[in-house]
């Protein structure tokens, strides 16, 4: 369990890839990341005096210049900065630094001056936000800039829009717009960077410290331990160490990436093609995203908008969570029956014992969720589970925290959120555009206007309502990243819904869940084009095969929405109501991914018919309302019965029939795509439990 090496700066999935520094650069940027880190867990115990505004201005002066040097100014081999690289880098500090400047009157001079800045001020302020705009298209790419420069321009111009127009407003001046952005606290300095600073920077530095402290290889050894004897065991692996390290990293393409390095040569020698297993690790990983106690950087910001705490979040989250693997694992199953996966034969290692001798990589997880429930609050309680996990590390000699490995985690914590602080600092323009313009209200009411224009009935209305928002979410999602999707879209689709009468929790979550659908989405799914990276498929075939793997649970979100019966979905009602809404979800999920995989388990591959009967009862189920509930059943009912009249009509009389999978989709193993395992020298055989193929006695019954 566990090794020397430093940890990955991966544990975000709204990134481009980094510089691999190295040298006297290198421990330069690891210096300053770990003052950030310093900073961050000083203001857990000692708050600064000056505010939390003061504290995020020095956050910042200590984060934006690193990612002039960590990142590239265009796609290149280069691997060191170049002399723009570091005037950017000293540009972004002063210009960081200039509110705190005691030659014009200090910090508290320079909030008098709000609604009435000087020209200097105008100068910094202009300055600062084309350094934010240039920082966030290095760490994410061109999508998320265009997007800030079109808000900034419907500011600038949106008073020369008709008057009549509902998106008029009355203009603001650069002046105006400068002041919004670099002297409020709705602009750079507002909640998503607020949360980036406080929340998730911490969670971060933990992951760090956990995955060098050996929990992530115990992760993927107990899984493979745990269903080493199943003949879906490659693809029951593969979602459970997704599960595992999500729980960790937080982070989709991460999560992909690292557990398909591992998984993908026993998926390919139990018979997955690049594609099919490609998918499975994408949709695993973005489950991360999903996975309490560390949910993605947008869970902390729902906490935030709604003002609730972190444990209630992570309570609203954990039916749906089920709802998502559930979704995953009836795939994975189907797929075993679909493609002939073929059984593996494993070294003998126990979970159990693995339980035993490395369980204590769960204590830290579960301390936190105890403490939230205790009370303390969310960044108190990563840190002390930070401290247990650094404690317990030295239960194994080969993963002990030493001095210098305490050093890296904690600095390659603070460059692992370097795209967050891009992307929320970023984000700051879109919220203070929407507040400053009344945009987000003016594009709600488009929105429901719409809806209204086509049906009259209020349920029509709220369903179509519905429709509109995850189609718009899907669409934003394939532009920016996760964190960027949801407050857009909250801003933007949230007032929509809640003036439907929707409660603010399931809109929030809505949004939330269809933000992250964008990453197995395509055509810019980025965990599954770390995943096809890894298995060597095809890009966007991959990016199908992950969304069909995701879709049936990507649905169950509407139901949040769609009736008042959805909020027992999030956990807020009585045990008996949440329980028969969670059985009605799970039979949903159940239909949905016949629909998706075409296969009735223990029965056989479903044809169109049964198909749509089957898709149809996912989604009227979801409705969570007695006739539906019925209707929808039904529908199910009738779905297995004609998969299973059928199969029994094209059956010989005492031969079951053997399916077959769909023509060029199955690659022998020693095809050139089965071959190339993507996997690092040696990954593999460094795991006792690493499987070995051996071929099934007999043909698997299709109905198994």
């Amino acid at each position: 369990m566990g090794d020397d090496r430093s940890p990955e700066v991966l544990y975000d999935d709204e990134e481009l890839p980094a510089r691999r520094l190295t040298g006297r650069v290198g421990l330069a940027v690891s210096i300053v990341a770990f003052a950030v880190a310093v900073l961050v867990l000083w203001q857990v115990f000692r708050p600064l005096a000056r505010g939390s505004q003061y504290y995020l201005i020095i956050f910042l002066a200590g984060t934006l210049p690193l990612v002039f040097v960590a990142y590239r100014f265009r796609r290149s081999s280069r691997q060191y900065p170049s002399k723009s690289d570091w005037i950017l880098a000293l540009a972004a500090l002063i210009v960081c630094l200039y509110p705190l400047n005691p030659f014009n009157g200090g910090y508290d001079a320079f909030l008098d001056r709000q609604g009435l800045l000087d020209p200097i001020d105008v100068v910094f302020g202009a300055i600062m936000l084309v350094l934010v705009i240039e920082a966030c298209r290095r760490t994410t790419g061109w999508a998320l800039p265009v997007v800030c420069l079109a808000f900034l321009a419907y500011a600038y111009y949106g008073g020369l829009l008709p008057q009549s127009w509902p998106i008029a407003h009355a203009g603001l001046d650069f002046a105006q717009i400068v002041d919004a952005l670099y002297n409020s606290g709705s602009g750079f300095y507002g909640t998503p960077l607020d949360v980036a600073a406080t929340y998730i920077v911490l969670f971060t530095i933990y992951g760090a410290v956990l995955d060098l402290s050996g929990a992530s290889r115990f992760f993927v050894d107990l899984s493979v331990a745990a269903f080493r004897r199943s003949r879906s065991a490659a693809g029951r692996t593969a979602v459970a160490a997704g599960f595992l390290l999500g729980t960790v990293s937080g982070s989709g393409t991460a999560t992909a990436v690292s557990v398909g390095a591992v998984t993908w040569p026993m998926l390919r020698r139990a018979g997955y093609p690049p594609e099919q297993a490609g998918g499975m690790l994408a949709a695993a990983g973005v489950g991360a995203i999903l996975s309490p106690p560390t949910l993605g950087a947008a869970a902390f910001i729902v906490a935030e908008y709604l003002d609730v705490s972190y444990l209630t979040v992570l309570g609203w989250a954990m039916i749906p969570t089920v709802l998502y693997y559930l979704g995953i694992l009836l795939a994975v199953e189907i797929d075993v029956r679909r493609f002939r996966v073929r059984s593996l034969s494993v070294a003998p290692v126990s979970a159990l014992r693995l339980l035993a001798r490395f369980g204590y990589h769960f204590s830290s997880l579960v301390l936190i969720v105890v403490l939230l429930a205790l009370g303390e609050s969310a960044t108190r309680a990563v840190v002390y589970a930070t401290l247990l996990a650094f404690l317990l590390s030295f239960l194994d000699r080969t993963s002990w925290l030493t001095s210098r490995r305490v050093f890296e985690a904690l600095s390659a914590g603070v460059r692992g959120v370097l795209p967050v602080v891009a992307v929320c600092t970023a984000a700051g323009i879109i919220t203070a555009t929407t507040t400053k313009t009344g945009l987000g209200a003016q594009l709600a009411s488009l929105l429901v206007r719409g809806a209204q224009s086509l049906f009259t009935d209020p349920t029509a209305v709220l369903a179509m309502t519905v429709v509109l928002a995850a189609v718009a979410l899907a669409l934003l999602g394939l532009a920016v990243p996760v964190t960027a999707s949801f407050i857009i879209g909250w801003v933007i689709i949230g007032p929509a819904l809640l003036a439907l009468g929707v409660p603010a929790p399931a809109a929030a979550m809505f949004v939330f869940y269809y933000s992250v659908l964008s990453e197995v989405t395509p055509p810019t799914a980025l965990a599954a084009v770390g995943a096809s990276a890894i298995t060597g498929g095809r890009t966007i075939p991959t990016m199908w095969q992950a969304l069909k793997y995701a879709l049936p649970a990507f649905l169950a979100p509407i139901a949040f929405v769609l009736t008042p019966a959805g909020s027992y979905l999030l956990a807020r009602g009585s045990v008996l109501e949440v329980t028969w809404a969670t059985a009605v979800a799970m039979l949903a999920v159940a239909a949905l991914a016949i629909a998706s995989g075409g296969w009735v388990l223990g029965v056989g591959p479903a044809g169109t018919v049964p198909r749509v009967s089957a898709a149809l009862s996912g989604l009227i189920l979801l409705y969570l309302s007695p006739p539906a509930i019925a209707t929808g059943t039904a529908l199910l009912l009738a779905a297995i019965t004609w998969t299973a009249i059928t199969r029994h009509r094209s059956s010989p009389p005492g031969m079951p029939s053997l399916a077959r999978p769909p023509g060029g989709l199955s690659p022998s193993p020693t095809s050139p795509a089965a071959t190339n395992s993507g996997a690092p020298s040696g990954e593999a055989a460094a795991r006792p439990s690493a499987p070995r193929s051996s071929p099934p006695t007999s043909p698997p019954d299709e109905r198994g």
